[in-house]
Order: C-alpha cells, then sequence, then structure tokens
C-alpha cells in the first residue's frame, strides 16, 4: 500500500528515487516545475529528452502519458516527465490529469523507484482548479496498483498545499 503524503517546499530538494516533472510535451524545458527541475538538475536531463524527441516522440510526448530520464544533479535517481492537460470548461479532461499519475507510478514501478514526489500537475499556467486538481491526483494515486511506498505531493505554495490537505483529508476509502 502506498503512504500518501504532503510537503510544502520545492521538488527540486527532495530526496527521493524519482521526481515527477510536469513536462509539456516538447520535454524540452519551460516554466514552472518544468523550468525548475531543468536547471536544477542540469543537461543531462534535457541531452535525455531530446534524445526521446528524436526516437520515440517525434511529435512530443502526448498528455496523460510518462516518460523516465536520469534525474542530472538532483538528489533522485530519476526524473518521470508528464504532461498534464490544459483545463477546459467545455471538455471533461479529468481521465486524462488522473492518467499522469497511474502512468508516472507505472513508470516508477518499472524503474524499482519505492519513493517519488510529484507536482499538483497542470495546476499552473494550464489553469486547472486546485480543489479538482488535488482530488483527481489523490484519487488516482491511492487506487493504483504500485509497489511504490510513498508517494509524496510537494506543494509550492500554501495554497496548494491546503487544497491537497483538504481533499487527502476527504478521501473515501478505497
Amino acid at each position: 500500500m502506498t503512504n500518501i503524503t504532503l510537503a510544502l517546499g520545492d521538488i527540486t530538494e527532495q530526496r527521493v528515487d524519482a521526481i515527477v516533472n510536469a513536462a509539456n510535451s516538447s520535454l524540452l524545458g519551460g516554466g514552472g516545475v518544468d523550468g525548475a527541475i531543468h536547471r536544477r538538475g542540469g543537461p543531462d536531463i534535457l541531452d535525455e529528452c531530446r534524445d526521446l524527441r528524436a526516437s520515440r516522440y517525434g511529435k512530443g510526448l502526448p498528455a496523460g502519458r510518462a516518460v523516465a530520464t536520469t534525474a542530472g544533479r538532483l538528489p533522485a535517481r530519476w526524473v518521470i516527465h508528464t504532461v498534464g492537460p490544459v483545463f477546459s470548461t467545455t471538455e471533461d479532461r479529468s481521465a486524462t490529469l488522473a492518467s499522469c499519475y497511474s502512468e508516472s507510478l507505472r513508470i516508477a514501478d518499472e524503474l524499482g523507484a519505492r519513493t517519488v514526489a510529484l507536482p499538483a500537475v497542470s495546476t499552473g499556467v494550464y489553469r486547472w482548479p486546485l480543489d479538482s486538481a488535488a482530488r483527481i491526483a489523490l484519487t488516482a494515486v491511492r487506487d493504483m496498483g504500485t509497489s511504490v511506498t510513498e508517494a509524496r505531493f510537494v506543494l509550492f505554495d500554501q495554497r496548494a498545499y491546503d487544497a491537497f490537505e483538504t481533499a487527502l483529508n476527504e478521501l473515501p476509502p478505497a
């Protein structure tokens, strides 16, 4: 059973087996969590992402999918990149957001990662409302059959932490 924990802070400082990156489909870095991971992790991450673009993901990584690279200079072994959906008021993309988490944990299992740090995918520039994103993320992680022993949601600010804490406390039993 996976222990779900919450932390307020910088995901790039987490000492875990794998850090999940809220990447954009290009895999070539960007803003927010993605930019922070690439800056702190160094050029090795970008080099592997370029190799992935040149081979399997020529058109980019689709939303809801995940792929792993080295963690470079981060205090983790791997970075698992996942692309969240852009929030829409006219189309329900909840399943795609949930897939970001289940696919990330599936990749973590393939790698043998037991501790994973996760961000609040799609809640930045992709504008997913925090309360909804927290419920979807926590439910997806709780319901995923995985060998990961700790799924640590690392929230950048108090507002995000509070939303995830509320959602975790309101999560119905599996």
